[in-house]
């Protein structure tokens, strides 16, 4: 039975450091609010966009909650129209070429939304390579593992066929909550010592590396 890799996106498979933070900070701004800083953000990319700004501004009265999250996602949409790109890290196309080649099935399990899932797909042509694609409209986000279990519910592939692959702890819990293998990577939001701290099983510091650990995980 062929081996079934979970990606998550930004910071995994996308540079989305610039085009976050921005986005937060006119956020932020739009409401007259002193921005948080990038460290602050950072650390809270990968939940979903409620939760995230509730972590960011725990002092806001609730009913404003929601102006803020709209103000986020109206200055993210401004920016992608005004050409800020999210870029593929190097590595990320080969790597998801490879692993599809030696057959693999791919999903996504993310904290986007799903206009933000298509944006990444179509911008990169990767729609083809993907069975299936979760994100924060379809139900509890990270760290629960609905997201990550619809996806393995959708391609029939148990938690012992699995790898989550993310670049934060909560990507690490959530693949450990639904019984796959928790797969980290360095070169995202999260620092290495909270990918660990997530319960990640191994924490890869480059693609190369990265697909090799997925071929010994497949060779198990």
């Amino acid at each position: 039975m062929p081996k079934f890799a979970v990606f998550d996106v930004d910071g995994t498979l996308v540079d989305s450091r610039q085009s976050i933070a921005r986005a937060m900070a006119q956020a932020f701004a739009a409401l007259d609010l002193p921005p948080p800083g990038y460290d602050e953000t950072r650390r809270i990319v990968g939940l979903s966009l409620a939760p995230a700004i509730k972590v960011l501004a725990p002092d806001l009265p609730e009913a404003r909650y929601p102006a803020l999250a709209e103000a986020y996602k109206n200055a993210f949409i401004a920016n992608r129209a005004a050409g800020l790109v999210e870029p593929l890290y190097d590595g990320a196309r080969e790597t998801l070429l490879h692993l599809r080649d030696d057959g693999w099935t791919l999903g996504i399990a993310t904290g986007k939304a799903r206009r933000g899932v298509d944006v990444f797909l179509a911008n990169h042509g990767l729609a083809d390579l993907f069975e299936c694609a979760f994100c924060a409209d379809d139900g509890p986000g990270k760290p629960d593992p609905h997201m990550l279990r619809l996806n393995m519910d959708a391609v029939r592939r148990p938690p012992a066929d699995t790898v989550m692959i993310g670049d934060t702890s909560f990507d690490m819990q959530m693949a450990r909550a639904a019984g796959a293998y928790a797969q980290g990577v360095s070169w995202g939001f999260h620092t290495i010592e909270e990918v660990r701290a997530g319960g990640a099983h191994h924490v890869a510091d480059t693609f190369a590396t990265l697909r090799a650990e997925l071929g010994a995980f497949a060779r198990r």
